[in-house]
Order: C-alpha cells, then structure tokens, then sequence
C-alpha cells in the first residue's frame, strides 16, 4: 500500500493547502537549501502548511503554536501517542458505521456532547491519559460533522450539527503514523503568538497564518477559540512581525486582501509597509451563500525580497 505523504489529520476552514503552490515558490533560498535549522509557526491550526514544509525542507527542530487548546493536545498525542489514538478511533469509528442514518446521528450527538462535557483542564508540560480519548473525539467529530469545521460557542462548546456522510473517512491510519513520525522533530506549545518570541533567530524561518479579516460582513466565521481577532490583534501582530523582523529571522505572513471587496483599504499595506506585499489568487467565498465563490487575492508578506512586487501568477 503506497505510504501517504504528511499532511494535516484534521479538516480545517481556512487551510491553506490551495496556497501552498504560491507559498513554496515564495519560500527564501536559505531555507530550500537546507541552510535554516529551526521553523516556527505560531498559528498552526490545521497545519496544512507546517507539515508540507517540515517534509519538504530539512528542519532541525520545529516549533508550532497554537491558542486553542484542543489543537494543541490533538497535536502532543499524534506525535506521542499515535498507537493508543489509532485504537480508541478504531472503537469509536466501529460502534458509529455499524448504525444507520438515524443511529449514526444519535451516536454523533453521544460523542459531541461527552467532549463538551467532559472538558479537562490542560497543564503545559504534563501528558494524561485523558488526552488520548480526547484527541480521538476531537477527530470523529471533525470527520462526521458538517462540512468538517471546527466551531464552538461563547462558552467554549462544539456546536457544530451532524455531516451525514455515508462513508466518512474516521481512522486513517497510515496518515496519523506518518504525521507522528513528521512530528518528532517538533515541539508543540499551547499560548498565543507573541510565545514564539523566544525561538525566533537568524536560525529561523517563520510562517504566520492569523485568523483572517473578514473581507465581507458574510464572510466571518466564529472559527476555533472563543476569542475573536479584531483589527487590534492584526496591528499588535504587525508589530510582533517588527520585532521578530529585528533578531534577524526570515519571515511570511498570510491574510485576506481587503481590496478585493473595497480597492481603497489599505489596511495591511500600511501595517506591512516595510515590508514586501505580494498578492496571490486564491478561491474563497465571499457571501455566505456561495455566489460569491471565485479567485479572489490574499496578503503575503515577507521581509526579504521574493524577486517582484505586486500580484503572483500560480500559472
């Protein structure tokens, strides 16, 4: 059976897999060489990014970051406990095929409400049992809920309803085995972006993918943390960037192009405006009802020179 590449365990809504042509091409000579020992993500989310560049360039050592807690024990027990993942997945995704359509939509609900319900309380640095049971729920409801999101409410509850696939995908075990192998060379830490600060160096090369700005008042999705990201939280990001800019690190950032629904903001050029801006095509809806579908642009910035400015072709 052919060995499936790495790639990210979860769905994710606004991953960036579509992108990764643009980001590759866009990625400094140092680091296709081999010359750059230490990668940093400090928005990992899916990871859609993260494990195209650790198989591709010869890291050292990574470093991802995420806020949502669940992301981050998702993470430390693929690497760490991909065998006892694997089995309770086994479990999980057995009792839920063996039903019909009535009974796998109970059972989703069964398994949505005990990992709303039985919350842990998560300590940096110290592994539970608990963790395993957690992570495989996490990954059912991705892969059985409606259109694989990752949603939850102002009290930190998943919500998001029942997908009704008729075969979905629960246990990918060749995929979660090369993913734990991916992930050995990584340390996975819990907190908000600014924890990166400390492994940021002229050793480093980091990727930043922050909540996007809602390009549209249809287009916000209330994604994966309880706590919004408002333009406040972009500039403090931009000047995040400054300062890990000022030790010497080689970075990119991506977000959306405000300019595709009002060519006057300028919102990220003025953030980024010591910095390269390019703009790249990307397919997004832009109304919640889907008419708004097509290639519309997304922000990346960079603080060395990709060759020259303006809008990448992906042709």
């Amino acid at each position: 059976m052919r060995v499936p590449s790495p790639r990210p365990f979860l769905k994710w809504a606004g991953g960036k897999t579509q992108l990764l042509p643009a980001l590759v091409r866009m990625v400094p000579r140092k680091v296709r060489e081999g010359e750059v020992p230490v990668y940093v993500e400090p928005f990992v989310g899916g990871g859609a990014v993260y494990f195209h560049f650790n198989s591709r360039f010869r890291f050292r050592e990574c470093h991802i970051f995420d806020v949502n807690e669940e992301i981050f024990l998702a993470y430390t027990v693929v690497r760490d406990r991909v065998d006892e993942l694997i089995e309770v997945l086994q479990e999980l995704a057995g009792e839920y095929l063996s039903r019909d359509i009535a009974g796998r939509r109970e059972y989703y609900r069964e398994v949505r409400d005990a990992f709303n319900n039985r919350r842990i309380k998560i300590a940096r640095g110290q592994f539970h049992p608990s963790w395993v049971e957690r992570a495989a729920r996490l990954i059912f409801l991705n892969r059985t809920c409606y259109n694989g999101l990752f949603r939850v409410n102002s009290r930190g509850e998943f919500n998001v309803p029942y997908g009704r696939y008729r075969n979905p995908l629960i246990v990918n075990e060749p995929l979660l085995r090369q993913d734990s192998l991916l992930l050995r060379n990584t340390s996975v830490h819990l907190g908000d972006f600014s924890r990166s600060f400390p492994f940021m160096s002229e050793e480093t090369f980091a990727y930043f993918d922050p909540p996007y700005r809602p390009i549209s008042r249809t287009a916000r999705f209330t994604a994966y943390s309880q706590d919004g990201f408002s333009d406040a939280e972009q500039e403090r990001l931009a000047r995040f960037f400054a300062a890990c800019d000022a030790k010497g690190a080689l970075l990119m950032l991506s977000n959306s192009d405000p300019r595709n629904t009002d060519p006057c903001d300028d919102f990220f050029d003025r953030l980024y405006g010591d910095f390269s801006i390019t703009r790249v095509p990307a397919r997004r809806a832009i109304n919640s009802d889907g008419a708004g579908r097509g290639s519309i642009s997304e922000v990346v910035v960079t603080n060395y020179p990709i060759g020259r400015s303006g809008t990448l072709s992906l042709e």
